[in-house]
């Protein structure tokens, strides 16, 4: 004869949470619900609007050092060529590269699961450039033994 089965740790805790707030809920609903207060609507007119000209003096000022574009700031990629997958992405997360990109090294396209299991072999860009921390981090990953 079989036993029947237990429900699992987290099915008797969510049966036991059930049990709990359904009388709660019920109880919520009996009664007459409170008489409505009445509304207080304020009205405040709208605030003044002030108009502010300043002229430009007739002497030109010194000019101005370029400013940088926007985005224009890189950073040094470092090299993560040898880390497991998790510990590259860390990594280069902690420089400031967050646009990152992870391909099976052995053109087999398989998707790295578990990241701790996988290798890096290369890197896009190459490591120690210059790069725009918004620009794409390609790593190139095979599982550890291959």
């Amino acid at each position: 004869m079989k036993q029947p089965l237990s429900p699992s740790p987290l099915a008797r805790t969510a049966l036991l949470l059930l049990t709990a707030a359904l009388p709660l809920a019920l109880l919520g609903c009996a009664g007459d619900p409170p008489a409505a207060a009445p509304a207080t609507v304020t009205v405040t007119p709208p605030a003044p609007t002030v108009t502010v000209t300043q002229t430009q003096p007739a002497e030109p000022a010194e000019p101005a050092e370029p400013a940088e574009p926007e985005g224009a700031a890189t950073a040094t990629l470092p090299n993560v060529v040898g880390m497991n997958l998790q510990e590259a992405q860390d990594t280069l997360q902690a420089a400031g590269f967050y646009i990152l990109n992870d391909k099976d090294a052995t053109g087999q396209n398989r998707l790295q699961v578990s990241d701790r299991n996988w290798v890096v072999t290369r890197q896009e860009p190459a490591p120690a450039k210059n790069v725009d921390p918004d620009e794409l981090i390609t790593l190139y990953a095979k599982k550890h033994g291959e």
